[in-house]
């Protein structure tokens, strides 16, 4: 009983910097109705900041800039925390005021997408700008002297002291929201703006303020905490923000100390589940940890009905229109013979981006089903490549299954997953899916893609995919000496065509119309006798199903699969372009896959402009957060709206000319 006593107050810091991401996240959501994704990441950027600052240098965020500037020596603990919250706070305004202040009225899609953006924006910056990002360790901050609770239980006091601290920031927040004329203005205002304007007070100047104070709340936990751990780009992004959330989704993004006392209770039973691990054979020995929030997000958000609380704010953004699906003989062979064409006769560069095209078209055209024609929001997209993926190779290589059966049983088994995790969208939608499927998709990822038990040894380089083959006919990647065969380029491309026709022909009928209505207004479909349950699952599993053909493909063209290849920041980084592209088409997701990283027009711009390729992700990040601000329809959208506008200015000019005749 000691050890597991040990365990649970040893979790005591894990569960402090849940606590105070959570308490961040209401702070946030209070002051503008924003639920953070981003919020573990720019507490991330500030802890990578401080212990660059305790190596001499400080670090600019904004390319352009000089890398970094060397002070030629450690600056000290004082002067790295005041710069480090200094540059915190300076960022959490700059987000709110180029970022969610243009978005106030928009729907919660479109800052689900800003937040997705500002993500990769911080995890492509940390990678480019923080040189071996996997081996950063930080000096002692808090005092590590152990502690004796009782006879044979000793425990290191950091984390004691980090839970103080998060008893004091969020009695500090409770206090100023409660007893302080500016507190209570911004509660006013997250139920009604106008009570704060009658309190005398801008919800602008609010919101930045909360903004500002949530991310140097974030900021100094993750600094404080960073000597407990060894920081990466997904520590704080991830595996602690995921857990946060649910903490305060018990708190309904409302009160501070429920909020507290759950993150504190989820880091200590994490911390007991290392112990459970170790002691029983019948415990998972993965994914149980990240498992737990994602129990805790769905009791919390589907078996008590909770959602998050509406703002008095009235919108005046609608959802990206859904344009109809026209398919014509040029529609479909001018693309196709373009494409064949490229992978037949330029080089094998041009032939790989091309390839990286066609897979990530598949992939966007499932988000174009889930959130484009179904109004979902899916952040788990890549978890169901990666099962579709995983069982492929198990399919082929253990139990002999040949192509194609092998690929649609995996993809079938995608859908299964997609309708597992899609459960929660009977209850839920918008901002609250997306953190159910963020979990979902980061659960699923821990507990399948790393578990021997599920996926094999994948030591040697991955779990292995042998090539597609129709009869005697090997139409993969590589053969023998032969590398990038146009072959298999010329196979994703037919499949990129069948994927299209058939996203397409659903838009199209009947299936398509339902779809649309669902998305519009769920009651008003369930008064007109539409089955919204059956509707909304049919979209996930279609979705997963497409998802998992995406995820067999890039089996196929790397030879092997691994965690790696189907990891939440792909999930993310998929969204962004598909969401660039245009979320509510299949131009829109030909474009998407154009526009996607290490793609055609990337590759294109990299031959241009050198250097390019290292910065992909940060300008999809940009680009996603431009377009959720200026264009919700994507490029694709831009393009029809462009067209149109061109179409009817000519037509009235041609009736201008007749009348005048």
């Amino acid at each position: 009983m000691t050890d597991y006593l040990f365990y649970l107050l040893l979790g005591s810091g894990a569960g402090a910097i849940i606590a105070c991401f959570a308490v961040g996240l209401v702070v946030t959501y209070q002051a503008s109705g924003v639920v953070n994704f981003a919020h573990g990441a720019m507490a991330m950027w500030a802890s990578y900041l401080y212990a660059e600052l305790r190596n001499g240098a400080y670090v600019f965020p904004i390319p352009g800039l000089p890398d970094r500037y060397h002070f030629g020596h450690d600056v000290g603990f004082r002067w790295a925390l005041v710069l480090s919250l200094l540059t915190a706070g300076v960022l959490g305004f700059l987000i709110y005021a180029l970022v969610f202040r243009p978005l106030r009225s928009a729907p919660a899609l479109a800052k689900v997408v800003a937040s997705v953006g500002l993500v990769i924006i911080f995890i492509s910056l940390v990678d480019r700008r923080f040189p071996d990002t996997s081996a950063i360790r930080v000096k002692p901050i808090l005092p590590r002297e152990s502690v004796t609770i009782s006879e044979g239980l000793t425990i290191p006091r950091d984390g004691f002291w980090l839970a103080f601290i998060a008893l004091a920031l969020t009695a500090a927040f409770w206090a100023a929201g409660k007893y302080l004329r500016i507190g209570l203005a911004t509660r006013a205002a997250a139920e009604n703006e106008k009570g704060a304007v009658l309190l005398g007070y801008s919800p602008d100047f609010l919101a930045g303020l909360g903004w500002i104070l949530a991310s140097l709340s974030g900021a100094a936990i993750g600094i404080l905490a960073s000597p407990l751990i060894q920081l990466n780009s997904g520590i704080y992004t991830f595996a602690f923000l995921i857990p946060a959330l649910g903490a305060a989704l018990i708190g309904k993004f409302q009160r501070f100390w429920p909020t507290l006392f759950a993150g504190l209770f989820i880091g200590m039973i994490q911390s007991t589940f290392t112990k459970m691990q170790n002691d029983f054979s019948w415990f998972p020995k993965y994914g149980a940890r990240e498992g737990l929030p994602f129990l805790v997000i769905i009791i919390t958000m589907v078996v008590a009905g909770e959602r998050l609380p509406e703002r008095g704010s009235v919108s005046g953004w609608k959802l990206p229109s859904v344009p109809p699906a026209k398919v014509t003989v040029q529609s479909v062979a001018l693309p196709f013979a373009a494409a064949v064409l490229g992978l037949v006769f330029l080089s094998p560069l041009w032939r790989a981006a091309i390839m990286t095209t066609t897979i990530a078209a598949v992939l966007a055209l499932s988000l174009v089903v889930i959130i484009g024609f179904g109004g979902q929001t899916s952040l788990a997209q890549m978890a169901f490549a990666g099962i579709a993926g995983f069982a492929l190779s198990k399919l082929a290589m253990q139990y002999d299954v040949p192509f194609p059966i092998a690929p649609i049983v995996a993809s079938l088994g995608a859908a299964l997953f997609g309708l597992i995790v899609g459960l929660p969208a009977l209850r839920v939608r918008g901002t609250n899916l997306a953190i159910v499927t963020l979990a979902g998709g980061v659960t699923v990822a821990e507990f399948v893609f790393k578990n021997p038990s599920f996926i094999g040894d994948i030591d040697s380089g991955g779990a292995k995919v042998p090539n597609p083959k129709l009869g005697d006919w090997d139409i993969g990647l590589v053969l023998g000496t032969k590398t990038s065969r146009p072959i298999f380029g010329i196979f994703l491309v037919i499949v990129l065509v069948l994927v299209a026709l058939a996203v397409a022909n659903v838009r199209r009928g009947s299936s398509g119309r339902i779809m649309l209505a669902v998305r519009g207004n769920e009651r008003a479909a369930a008064a007109i006798g539409i089955n919204v349950t059956r509707v909304k699952m049919q979209m996930f599993a279609f979705s997963s199903f497409i998802a998992g053909v995406g995820g067999s493909l890039i089996a196929y063209r790397f030879g092997a699969v691994s965690d790696l290849s189907y990891g939440t920041m792909a999930s993310l980084t998929v969204l962004s372009f598909a969401y660039l592209g245009g979320i509510t088409s299949v131009s829109g997701a030909i474009t998407a896959g154009v526009t996607a990283a290490s793609g055609v027009m990337f590759y294109a711009m990299n031959q241009v402009i050198g250097g390019m390729g290292k910065w992909e992700a940060f300008i999809g990040g940009v680009l996603l957060i431009f377009t959720a601000i200026a264009n919700p329809e994507g490029i694709a959208g831009a393009i029809r709206q462009q067209t149109a506008l061109a179409r009817a200015k000519k037509e009235r000019q041609k009736a201008g000319v007749a009348s005048v005749a």
